[in-house]
């Protein structure tokens, strides 16, 4: 089949955060079982000028703000409407990683003007809203959204809020995990660091970098040869991330090592003692994934949807999210390798029997085929 998937931006410090990480891994799969794949998107950084993500054939503009102040939402190039009108029109299916912006509005209008029938996956991103911006932008959105074969979800919280967005009209809703391969490295092939502990994110409240700060903080009176690096793009939580620092000390314990391109990332992983995602209420954190499928012992917060599977095998130290909790599972690891070699096994057993790309896959091939089974 010829696969067209529509994310709105794909950038070197990965600041559009899990789609673009699950569009690239499901078009990777569907890659090596043979079928053509396209990816049309934004482009920053240095991968505007890229034709290729690993196997995925990456057709690109230059993002460019034509709406000042809504971040991801006000992203356009005119342009890019001439690459879905061509690229969707020799498509046997489009799939449309559809948050509230202009690149999935258009991705929306292109895919009805070419009367292509299409799926959608909202990531999340779509849930009610009350704001002016929200209600006009919905207008045209929403009644577009509507007219997808089906639209992909990963929880019941997502399904809920989407029931309450399209309304009874709405297409069927689809359940979908995300998933990742297994890391092509084998564990123990690279050395690990005995005291580093990292959070890899975007710098965003939803996040709570904050969090990872005063977990440090706290870690450092029991253990101050312990080490802590905080990456990902900033989205405003920097600025008190510092503060913080400073007013707790902690300038040689704590810095910031910036936003990682993917390969960087996945070193990060490998190279840390312990991942931690303070986040709440993250619907599916595909990097909790990633941390995981590299062999890193995970501790996140039991208000993830992925929390309780991870707590019933045993993968993850799942903590209520306050600092204490967050440093108690931390200093748990720290003193104790047996556990976090027990942590990484079952992390990666995890990946493979319920976060597999190949299961996913398996699914979007029946999806992209007319047959979506159960919702």
């Amino acid at each position: 089949m010829r696969l067209v998937h529509v994310v709105t931006l794909v950038s070197d410090d990965g600041a559009f955060g899990g789609p673009t990480s699950v569009a690239v891994a499901q078009l990777e799969e569907c890659a090596a079982r043979g079928h053509d794949v396209t990816l049309v998107a934004l482009a920053r950084g240095r991968t505007r000028s890229a034709q290729r993500i690993g196997a995925v054939r990456l057709v690109s503009r230059p993002a460019r703000r034509v709406i000042p102040g809504q971040g991801c939402l006000g992203l356009m190039h005119p342009l890019l409407l001439r690459d879905l009108w061509r690229a969707m029109g020799q498509a046997d299916a489009v799939h449309l990683h559809a948050g509230r912006d202009l690149v999935s509005l258009a991705a929306l209008v292109v895919a009805r003007l070419r009367r292509k029938d299409f799926v959608t996956q909202t990531h999340g991103m779509v849930e009610p809203r009350t704001g002016a911006v929200a209600r006009v932008f919905d207008r045209l959105y929403v009644p577009l959204l509507r007219r997808a074969r089906c639209c992909l979800v990963l929880t019941e919280r997502e399904r809920r809020a989407l029931t309450a967005v399209l309304g009874p009209d709405g297409p069927p809703l689809v359940s979908l995990p995300n998933g990742l391969p297994t890391s092509r490295e084998e564990p123990g092939t690279r050395p690990r660091e005995d005291h580093e502990v990292i959070f890899l994110a975007r710098l965003h409240p939803r996040k709570r970098p904050e969090a990872f700060v005063e977990m440090a903080a706290l870690i450092h009176k029991e253990f101050p040869e312990t080490r802590f690096t905080l990456y990902g793009a900033d989205e405003g939580s920097l600025p008190a991330v510092n503060r913080l620092v400073a007013d707790r000390g902690l300038t040689e314990v704590v810095r910031y090592g910036g936003a990682l391109e993917h390969a960087a990332a996945l070193d990060a992983y490998r190279g840390a003692t312990v991942y931690v995602l303070p986040s709440v209420h993250e619907p599916f954190p595909m990097t909790v994934l990633e941390a995981l499928a590299e062999g890193t012992p995970v501790v996140c917060t039991d208000s993830s949807g992925i929390a309780a599977e991870l707590a019933r095998r045993q993968a993850a130290l799942v903590t209520d999210g306050s600092p204490e909790a967050l440093a108690d599972a931390v200093a748990a690891l720290l003193v104790d390798k047996a556990l976090r070699h027990r942590l990484a096994e079952a992390g990666r057993r995890a990946i493979d029997e319920v976060f597999s790309i190949r299961s996913v896959v398996d699914r979007l091939e029946d999806v992209y085929r007319d047959r979506p089974g159960q919702g």
